[in-house]
C-alpha cells in the first residue's frame, strides 16, 4: 500500500513541476492580451511592448510577470513624446491572481523596473502630456471595473531618469541615474515606508543653469497616512553632494496642493560641509583636509504649494572667518566669509529675494570680495553686483586640487560694479542699466590638452552702461601674435536673455598662423565621431575688421591680408579682403552661411598678376579647374565667380558642387611642355609646332564650371603664323574632351606639296595658303589619346593638286586644239601676202602626238611625311 502511495505522489509531483514550467507557455498570449487589455481601457496613449513572460520559480510561492520594451507615447497635442518608458518592468503577485476573471480584480504585491524614464511636459497653456486617462463617461461612473489593484509590500527602481519641462516658466530638471527601492505595506492606511534613494539632480531656469549633476542621496523612514495623505519624516540621511542634512516635519496632499511644514539644517557646523558641496571629481579626498572655522546651512518651509501661492522659507548659509588647506598643496585659503539668505515671507514667489550679504576670501596677500542681491524675481528681476578684488591665478592650483595639465598664470584685478533689471535687458533701455568699473588680467598662460599654449600679456576691460569695452587685448599663440580692440554690447542680453551678442572689433597681426586656431586632432575625431558639423553661432552679430603682416595657411604664405568680416543670422560676409599672393594682389568678396542643413558660400575672386604657375598648383580648387595651367610661366589677371556647398566637418569647398565662370589674361607668358604629359604628347603629334616657343602673351579665355566638369568657350592661340583655335571641356576627375583647330600654312606640309602647288597660278595657289587641319584630345591630363588628321588632310590635298594639274593639261591641250581648227576654217586673206604656214595635217599630228600619241611619263605619287622641326 505505502509503495503505491509513494508512487501516486510521485506522479502527482512530477505532474506538478511539469505544470510549473508548461504553465507560463499555455498562458502567455493570455497574459499579454490582459496587460494591453488592462492599460489600454485606463488610457489614452499608444502602448507598446515587445514581450511579457511569466515565471513561477523567480519569486515561489508568487508568480512574476516581466514587460520587456515597455513604452507609452502620447498622443495629441504631444504627439510622439515618450512619457514612460523601461527597458524591463517586473510585477509580482500571487499565482490565484493568473486565474481570475475579466473583471475581477488582480492584486499586485510588488514592482521592480530597469533603465526607465519618465518625461513630464507641462505646454504654455498648462497641459500637462501625463493628463492620457480617459474621460469617456461610461469608465467614470462604472467604478466597479478595477483590473488592477495596487497593495505593494516593496518596489524598487534601476537606473532611473526623470525629466520635467514648464514651457511656460522655462524650468527644466532631470533627475539622472536614479536608484530608490522601498518596502512598506501599501495595503495598511497607515505604514512606515523604509527607503533609500540615489540620484543626479540638473537644473536650469529660463537657460540659465543653476545645478548641474548634483549628487544627492536620502536614506529615510518616512511616515505615511494614506487617508489623510500625509507624509512624516521619520529617521532620515541626506546628502548633497557631501553637504549632510536632516529633515523635520511633513508633507501633506490636500485639495488646493500641498501642504509643507519642514526644517531642515546641517547636522555639524564644520567648514567641510561647504567643501562637500563641491563636485567630488573638484574637491578629492575630504578626509585629509585641514579646516577651521565653520558652515552650517538652515531653514525651513512652511505653509501651501498651489497655483497662486508657495510656502514661506528662509535658507541661511553662513560662514565666518574659516580657512582650508588641503594635503600636498603649498597653500591655504584664509579668512572666508560667507553670508548668504534666500527668503520669502509672504508666500508670494514674487517677493522672493536673495541677498549675498558677503562673500570674501585671502589667498596669500590677495584678497577678493563681492556681494549681490536679487529681488522681484518672477516678475522683473532687480540685480545689484559689485567685484572687487585680486586673485593670483597661479595660486588657485596650489591652493585647490583643480585637475590641469598645465598651472595657469596671471593677475586678475576686478573693480566692477552693476546694477539692472531683466526688463530694461530684455529691450535694450540703456539708460537704466548701469555698470562700471574694469577687469585687468596680465601674464596670463593656458595650456590646453594638445599643449597648445595661449599667452595673455594684458586683457584690459571696461564697463558702462551700453557696452563692454575691450581697450586692450595682447596675445600669442603658437606663431601667433594678435593685438584686439573692440567693443561688446548687449553683454547681459546675452548672458540672461539668450539674446544676439553683438560687438565691433578690430585686429591686428604681425602674422597669424591658421593652424593655430583650428580643431585638435582629438577634438576633431570626436566630432567626427559625433557627426556634428561646424556651425557658425546663431546668436553672434558682431563684425572684426582685421590687418595681419602675413598669414599662414598650410603651405600658403599671404602677405598684407586686409579686411572686413560681418557675422549675422550664422552668415558670414566678407568685404574688402585683399591679399599679395603669388607675386601678385587677390581681392575678394563673398559669404559663407550655415544656416541650412548644407552649408553654402558665394565668392567673387580678382587675381592681378598672380604667378600662373604657383596658383594653379598650390590651390586646389584651381588645380581642378585648369590644370594645364600649372605647366605655363608668367602672370594671369583674373575675375572668378565661385559658390557652392561647404564640407561642414572642414569647412573647405565641395569641388563636386562649385558652380561659376572665369575670365582670365596671361601676362608675359611661356610654357614649360616638358612638364605635361599631355603638351608632350601633343608636341609630337605635331611635327610641324615647337610648344615651347608658344606665346600666350594677351591670351584672353573663358570657362564656366558646374556639376564637377569645365567647359572651355572656344579661344584662340597663334604660334608664329600658325593659328589654333581650342575649344572643349574636362571634369574634376580629368577626364577631358577637347578640339583644337590648326589653320596651317602649306609651307610647313613639305616640299612635294609646296612643288606643286607652285605649279598653280597664283589666284589658285591663293587657295591653298591654309590647310586646316584637328586635333582631338581625350583620357586625361596624365594618360591622353590624341589623334589628328595630318595624314588624311595632306594625302587629300595631294591628289586634289594632282587632279587640279591634269585637268589643267587636258584644258590647255583643248583650247589649243579650237585655235588650230579656227585657224583652217578661216577665209584666206589675199589683200597681204601671207606667211607661209605648215600644212595643216602637219599642225594638228603634231599636237595629237604631243597630247596623246607620245608614250605617257608615270607621274610619282606624293609622298606623305610628317615633316621634321
Amino acid at each position: 500500500m505505502l509503495k503505491k502511495i509513494l508512487k501516486i505522489v510521485g506522479i502527482v509531483l512530477l505532474l506538478l513541476v511539469i505544470s510549473a514550467f508548461a504553465i507560463p507557455y499555455f498562458f502567455k498570449d493570455q497574459i499579454k492580451a490582459k496587460i494591453l487589455t488592462s492599460i489600454n481601457e485606463k488610457v489614452d496613449a499608444k502602448v507598446a511592448f515587445v514581450d511579457a513572460d511569466l515565471s513561477l520559480f523567480r519569486n515561489f510561492p508568487n508568480a512574476s510577470v516581466s514587460i520587456e520594451k515597455l513604452s507609452i507615447i502620447n498622443k495629441a497635442p504631444f504627439e510622439g513624446d515618450t512619457l514612460v518608458a523601461f527597458d524591463e518592468l517586473n510585477l509580482k503577485m500571487s499565482i490565484k491572481e493568473l486565474f481570475k476573471g475579466d473583471n475581477e480584480t488582480i492584486n499586485i504585491d510588488g514592482v521592480s523596473s530597469k533603465n526607465g524614464l519618465i518625461n513630464i511636459i507641462l505646454n504654455k497653456d498648462g497641459i500637462g502630456n501625463y493628463d492620457i486617462a480617459l474621460k469617456d463617461k461610461n469608465n467614470i461612473e462604472d467604478k466597479k471595473n478595477k483590473p488592477l489593484s495596487l497593495k505593494i509590500k516593496d518596489y524598487s527602481v534601476e537606473n532611473f531618469k526623470f525629466k520635467y519641462y514648464d514651457e511656460k516658466s522655462k524650468i527644466k530638471m532631470v533627475l539622472d541615474s536614479i536608484n530608490h527601492e522601498g518596502t512598506g505595506d501599501f495595503a495598511s492606511s497607515k505604514l512606515d515606508l523604509v527607503t533609500k534613494s540615489n540620484a543626479k539632480v540638473s537644473l536650469d531656469m529660463d537657460k540659465v543653469n543653476y545645478m548641474k549633476n548634483v549628487g544627492i542621496t536620502l536614506d529615510a523612514v518616512i511616515g505615511i497616512d494614506l487617508d489623510k495623505s500625509k507624509y512624516t519624516f521619520k529617521e532620515n540621511k541626506a546628502k548633497i553632494n557631501e553637504l549632510p542634512l536632516e529633515f523635520d516635519g511633513f508633507i501633506q496632499l490636500v485639495d488646493a496642493g500641498q501642504q509643507y511644514d519642514l526644517t531642515f539644517k546641517t547636522p555639524t557646523s564644520s567648514f567641510k560641509n561647504f567643501l562637500g558641496l563641491i563636485p567630488a571629481q573638484y574637491s578629492s579626498n575630504l578626509k585629509e583636509v585641514k579646516t577651521s572655522g565653520d558652515f552650517t546651512v538652515a531653514g525651513f518651509a512652511k505653509g501651501l504649494y498651489s497655483e497662486t501661492s508657495v510656502p514661506k522659507f528662509n535658507v541661511k548659509i553662513a560662514s565666518n572667518n574659516a580657512s582650508f588647506q588641503y594635503p600636498n598643496l603649498p597653500k591655504s585659503v584664509n579668512n572666508i566669509i560667507i553670508d548668504t539668505k534666500i527668503i520669502n515671507e509672504t508666500g508670494v514667489i514674487n517677493d522672493t529675494y536673495v541677498n549675498l550679504d558677503k562673500l570674501s576670501f585671502q589667498i596669500d596677500q590677495d584678497v577678493f570680495n563681492a556681494k549681490a542681491n536679487i529681488k522681484n524675481i518672477s516678475e522683473n528681476a532687480l540685480v545689484n553686483a559689485t567685484l572687487k578684488g585680486t586673485i593670483n591665478l597661479a595660486n588657485l592650483t596650489k591652493a585647490y586640487p583643480i585637475k590641469l595639465d598645465k598651472p595657469l598664470t596671471g593677475i586678475l584685478k576686478a573693480d566692477v560694479t552693476t546694477a539692472f533689471d531683466m526688463q530694461s535687458v530684455e529691450k535694450s533701455d540703456y539708460a537704466r542699466i548701469r555698470n562700471s568699473g574694469t577687469l585687468d588680467l596680465t601674464g596670463f598662460n593656458y595650456t590646453d590638452e594638445d599643449g597648445k599654449t595661449m599667452k595673455i600679456s594684458r586683457a584690459f576691460v571696461s564697463f558702462d552702461p551700453s557696452r563692454v569695452n575691450l581697450k586692450q587685448f595682447n596675445a600669442t599663440t603658437g606663431k601667433t601674435d594678435l593685438a584686439v580692440t573692440g567693443i561688446l554690447e548687449n553683454f547681459y542680453g546675452f548672458v540672461f536673455k539668450n539674446q544676439e551678442l553683438k560687438g565691433n572689433f578690430n585686429l591686428n597681426s604681425n602674422q597669424l598662423a591658421v593652424s593655430d586656431f583650428m580643431t585638435s586632432k582629438t577634438d576633431a575625431k570626436k566630432q567626427i565621431k559625433a557627426n556634428e558639423a561646424m556651425k557658425i553661432p546663431a546668436f553672434l552679430n558682431c563684425s572684426l575688421t582685421a590687418k595681419a603682416n602675413t598669414v599662414l595657411n598650410d603651405n600658403l604664405v599671404l602677405k598684407n591680408v586686409s579686411g572686413k568680416v560681418i557675422i549675422k543670422d550664422q552668415k558670414a560676409t566678407l568685404e574688402n579682403g585683399k591679399t599679395d599672393i603669388f607675386g601678385g594682389l587677390i581681392t575678394f568678396n563673398g559669404e559663407v552661411s550655415t544656416k541650412e542643413k548644407i552649408s553654402k558660400f558665394n565668392m567673387n575672386l580678382e587675381l592681378n598678376g598672380v604667378e600662373i604657375a604657383q596658383t594653379f598648383t598650390q590651390l586646389d580648387m584651381m588645380k581642378k579647374i585648369a590644370p594645364i595651367a600649372g605647366v605655363i610661366n608668367g602672370k594671369l589677371n583674373s575675375k572668378i565667380k565661385v559658390s557652392g556647398n561647404l564640407n561642414d566637418k572642414e569647412m573647405t569647398p565641395d569641388l563636386k558642387s562649385i558652380t561659376g565662370d572665369l575670365m582670365g589674361q596671361l601676362l608675359s607668358t611661356t610654357v614649360n611642355s616638358s612638364n605635361s604629359t599631355l603638351l608632350t604628347a601633343l608636341d609630337n603629334k605635331l611635327g610641324f609646332v615647337d610648344l615651347k616657343k608658344l606665346n600666350l602673351n594677351d591670351l584672353k579665355a573663358a570657362l564656366t564650371f558646374k556639376d564637377g566638369k569645365v567647359n572651355v568657350k572656344p579661344f584662340d592661340i597663334k604660334y608664329q603664323d600658325i593659328k589654333a583655335t581650342i575649344c572643349g571641356s574636362h571634369g574634376f576627375d580629368q577626364l577631358m574632351n577637347y578640339n583644337v583647330k590648326l589653320d596651317v600654312p602649306s609651307k610647313y606640309l613639305g616640299t612635294e606639296i609646296n612643288n606643286l602647288i607652285g605649279k598653280l597660278t597664283p589666284k589658285d595657289a591663293n587657295k591653298f595658303e591654309t590647310i586646316p587641319i584637328n586635333a582631338i584630345l581625350t583620357g586625361n591630363f596624365k594618360n591622353p589619346n590624341i589623334t589628328t588628321d595630318v595624314k588624311q588632310t595632306t594625302t587629300t590635298l595631294v591628289t586634289n593638286l594632282v587632279k587640279q594639274q591634269k585637268d589643267k593639261l587636258i584644258k590647255q591641250g583643248t583650247s589649243a586644239l579650237g585655235n588650230i581648227i579656227q585657224n583652217i576654217t578661216k577665209p584666206k586673206d589675199t589683200s597681204k601676202t601671207a606667211t607661209p604656214k605648215p600644212d595643216l595635217k602637219t599642225q594638228a599630228k603634231d599636237l595629237l602626238n604631243g597630247l596623246f600619241n607620245k608614250k605617257k611619263k608615270e607621274e610619282p605619287k606624293p609622298a606623305i611625311t610628317t615633316p621634321t622641326k
